[in-house]
């Protein structure tokens, strides 16, 4: 009697898992996984984008330039003064990003006479070259910091909304969104910012 090739058969001999092919795919699949985890916490501490919004900050930054903010510095430590920080006005969520150099940290007394800045009673050591002051504003009279509040002044000193002014006084930490440090507006003109 002839057998039959028809139907089920159970037979069959079993399909081998192709362990090499199936230990390179769980390879790029972690690989891939690692990458994203990566990306992801890069972007989150230190790349928050924004732009410079005004001649505040030139000669230092531009107007439009785009700079990348680092959000998990201030969490781990304080600005110092010389650092250029980006902060939300008054806390208003609905401003745009300010750009501006920390002058006077908590503790400090600042005042503008003549000209020129002075910090606990000693002229400040500028990190960039800067014009003589014209309007002293708010700053003319001592100002001292309280706990967690902070003094800035733009670069550009006689085209810059700073902390002279009533509308944006004394910067609180809270309002602070993290430190400007790495700027670009065109392949040729980007670099760390100081």
């Amino acid at each position: 009697m002839a057998r039959r090739n028809s139907g089920l058969n159970f037979r069959k001999r079993r399909r081998k898992i192709n362990i090499p092919l199936l230990k390179e795919i769980l390879f790029w699949v972690v690989e891939i996984a690692i990458v994203i985890v990566i990306a992801y916490v890069m972007v989150s501490f230190f790349g928050h984008r924004t732009s410079v919004v005004g001649q505040a900050m030139e000669t230092t930054l531009e107007n439009g330039e785009q700079i990348l903010v680092n959000e998990f510095v201030y969490k781990l430590t304080s600005p110092k003064s010389g650092d250029v920080v980006v902060f939300l006005p008054n806390g208003n969520e609905k401003s745009h990003y300010y750009v501006r150099r920390v002058i006077g940290i908590p503790g400090d007394t600042v005042q503008i006479k003549n000209g020129a800045v002075y910090v606990n009673g000693t002229l400040y050591e500028e990190k960039t070259d800067v014009a003589s002051i014209e309007d002293a504003g708010m700053a003319e009279d001592e100002i001292k910091l309280g706990d967690g509040e902070y003094f800035v002044l733009g670069d550009n000193r006689n085209s810059s909304e700073d902390s002279r002014y009533a509308n944006i006084g004394n910067v609180k930490e809270d309002y602070i969104v993290g430190k400007a440090w790495f700027s670009f507006k065109s392949i040729s003109h980007m670099g760390f910012i100081d």
